[in-house]
């Protein structure tokens, strides 16, 4: 019935689906601690072999006086202690768990961090969009000064440059074409907006440590401050992810301790740990306070943060493992080592069982075939394996391994 104008932001490589695809194919490809550790046992593994199979022929040679049976023993040897199986063990678990991981709506930026999982003692959680949809509402506001048409105008003309869920609230609600053409504007991070029209006015729309020295009260969401005088005030609501309560009690059942980290009012974060059951509430925090504090926890132990916003970044880079949503913000997309996708907090359990099992199957992996080497080398170093059954037993324990991988895409890991 009409016409639509599109514009393409991205094509083939640069687009999102083509960057998820590269980021599960880089992440498979690349070789977790665990596989460091299997790597450097596999360079004293090869010379041993070919040192026992040399003694093998010649312990051979003396005792059967033969140089064709002494010949197949040391070939049996070769030939049942190929590492085939030991390369195979890290590298099949890893593209198996990475897979499982992106089918969920779970993409890690690297195996390190799949792995790194099973460390992890203690989850920081950001309210605004983490624990809480994002989504919210203007439930009230105040001007003290002028008419609501103006007050609004001003708002709305500051809050359009900032990325911030409550912002874009504000900007659906209040949308208008008679908007304020700013000299300069910018957004203070842990601050609000702060700008400066064309006839010197200074505006800030901003959280409470912006008013402090204004007002006492301290329980709205915004304020607006035109050159040092209190316009008004507006509040919003949020409402806490469905899924929080079941996330937060999960941790708990798995002795991993929560906590909230937050740039909101002390009050509020605490009536929401309270409902969740977190168990420690730093509030109030600007983007390097939350930096200095991630930086302190993960000094203690393995940490994990999962924030979304522009202020998270820093945090989410500096902690253990930084977990973000991909609706969030670009940087904190970026910032992250995991990123969960479709409003994916319920995820997190997945990730976390998803490590701790991936690194499990590893283990049982380099088990079997450490295990089946030991028992095989010998086996054949005295004459109980030829080389063409040692073959087909070799192959065999690749496909145990392969299966016990397999395992995993179907395994319950939460």
């Amino acid at each position: 019935d009409g016409t639509v104008k599109a514009q393409v932001t991205a094509v083939g490589d640069d687009t999102i689906l083509s960057g998820i695809i590269n980021m599960v194919k880089q992440a498979q490809g690349e070789k977790p601690p665990v596989q460091l550790l299997a790597d450097r046992i596999s360079a004293v593994f090869i010379p041993l072999v070919l040192g026992i199979a040399a003694i093998t022929f010649i312990a051979s040679w003396i005792v059967l006086k033969e140089f064709t049976p002494a010949l197949m023993r040391s070939i049996a040897v070769l030939v049942i202690a190929c590492p085939c199986a030991m390369g195979l063990a890290t590298p099949a678990a890893i593209a198996v768990g990475l897979g499982r991981a992106a089918k969920t709506g779970i993409l890690f930026r690297n195996a390190t961090s799949l792995e790194t999982f099973k460390d992890i003692k203690q989850v920081v959680f950001d309210k605004t969009g983490t624990l809480t949809t994002g989504k919210f509402i203007v439930s009230g506001f105040k001007f003290l000064t002028g008419d609501e048409a103006d007050f609004k105008k001003i708002v709305y003309s500051l809050e359009k440059y900032s990325n911030h869920p409550i912002a874009k609230t504000i900007n659906e609600e209040w949308k208008t074409k008679d908007v304020i053409h700013w000299k300069k504007v910018e957004e203070v991070k842990g601050l609000g907006m702060v700008a400066e029209d064309k006839e010197g006015n200074k505006y800030i729309a901003g959280s409470y440590k912006a008013a402090e020295s204004l007002t006492k009260d301290d329980n709205h969401n915004i304020f607006l401050i035109k050159n040092n005088e209190l316009l008004g005030w507006i509040d919003v609501k949020d409402e806490i992810r469905p899924e929080a309560k079941k996330v937060v009690d999960y941790l708990h059942g798995k002795n991993i301790k929560t906590i909230l980290l937050s740039g909101d009012r002390k009050p509020k974060c605490e009536e929401m740990a309270l409902f969740l059951g977190i168990d420690t509430v730093i509030a109030e925090q600007t983007p390097q306070q939350k930096l200095d504090k991630i930086a302190e926890l993960s000094a203690t132990m393995p940490t994990a943060m999962v924030g979304d916003g522009i202020n998270d970044a820093p945090a989410l880079a500096k902690a253990t493992i930084g977990i973000s949503m991909n609706e969030a913000s670009q940087i904190a997309v970026q910032s992250a080592q995991v990123i969960l996708m479709n409003h994916g907090l319920k995820n997190l359990p997945t990730a976390l069982g998803l490590g701790k099992h991936t690194y499990l199957t590893i283990k049982q992996n380099l088990f079997w075939a450490f295990a089946y080497n030991i028992v095989a080398i010998p086996v054949a170093a005295f004459g109980l394996l030829t080389p063409t059954f040692g073959a087909l037993v070799m192959g065999l324990s690749d496909v145990v391994l392969a299966v016990n991988s397999v395992r995993l895409f179907v395994k319950k890991v939460i």
